[in-house]
């Protein structure tokens, strides 16, 4: 398996280190969150975009663009707006901002953007709102198709998509072959009504991107891993016998007061348990 760590967990550290901080601990992706602490997607240049590329090259991390800033585009409203607010205007904005994250991505090598719904207005009709959100998306995933670039849809807690039901729901409303899932295995947890093995086999086929963090209690809140109650080493197991090729980046947003250690710790639990799935399957030895 190929482990990565999402720079929303690195707010403290400058892209630089970050970078510097990841390869001194084995990881071989990173998962960069466009945002002002590390790439700002409307200020950054196609100079720094180059320089950036060649840093990760030549630190041999492989990059995945994650779009989860909370305040990006609105300084008083979390993810806020969306590709499902009401004004046409506020859609549009959300948009422009997936479409950056698709030029950054070619820009630095990355093949996955990963995004989500957003979270309908109060009053808005969930017809009407998911008429926006399939309008919106059918932008991005042209833009996303005529650059080479795999979208990640991600269903959130709390927001509009939320749960695999409505992510079937919505690739069936869709044909584009470069839209795939991006799946957090602390979601799993949250939202689905059966166990998180049960719901990743169902849909390891559309798996495009994955997140890893812990929970409790169904509650939503990327605990460091071994914090909360999700068995780890089944969901790894399912992931390579799978044959899933993408990243699988730790996400912890909340610990970037202690990302060093959370770094450190975070390949070590992953390694740790891929290792028991491997010697209980016969699997030893083989190269993750």
């Amino acid at each position: 398996m190929r482990y990565g760590y999402i720079t929303n967990g690195l707010s403290d550290h400058s892209l630089e280190q970050a970078i510097e901080l990841l390869v001194r601990h084995g990881y071989r992706g990173i998962g960069i969150t466009l945002d002002h602490h590390h790439l700002d997607p409307f200020q950054v240049s196609d100079a720094r975009l180059a320089e950036i590329r060649g840093l990760l090259d030549q630190a041999g991390l492989e990059p995945v663009i994650e779009t989860g800033a909370r305040y990006a585009l609105d300084p008083q409203r979390k993810h806020w707006p969306s590709m499902v607010s009401s004004s046409s205007s506020d859609r549009q904005r959300r948009i422009e901002y997936y479409l950056r994250a698709i030029d950054i991505a070619k820009a630095i090598g990355a093949s996955t953007v990963s995004l989500w719904s957003g979270i309908a207005e109060a009053g808005t009709d969930r017809d009407v709102a998911c008429q926006y959100l399939l309008d919106s998306l059918g932008v991005v995933l042209d833009a996303a198709s005529n650059c080479q670039v795999r979208i990640g849809f991600e269903p959130e807690p709390g927001m509009l998509i939320e749960s695999l039901d409505q992510w079937r729901w919505l690739r069936g409303e869709i044909s584009s072959e470069v839209l795939g899932l991006t799946v957090d295995l602390g979601h799993l947890a949250v939202t689905e009504p059966h166990s998180p093995q049960q719901a990743l086999s169902s849909v390891i086929d559309e798996v495009i991107n994955v997140h890893v963090d812990d929970c409790k209690n169904r509650v939503h809140e990327h605990l460091p891993l071994g914090a909360g109650e999700i068995d780890f080493e089944p969901l790894l197991q399912i992931l390579l016998e799978n044959g899933y090729g993408g990243m699988a980046l730790v996400e912890l947003s909340r610990d970037a007061h202690r990302a060093p250690l959370m770094v450190e710790q975070s390949i070590g639990f992953l390694l740790e348990a891929e290792g028991q799935g491997d010697s209980g399957s016969g699997r030893a030895g083989e190269s993750s």
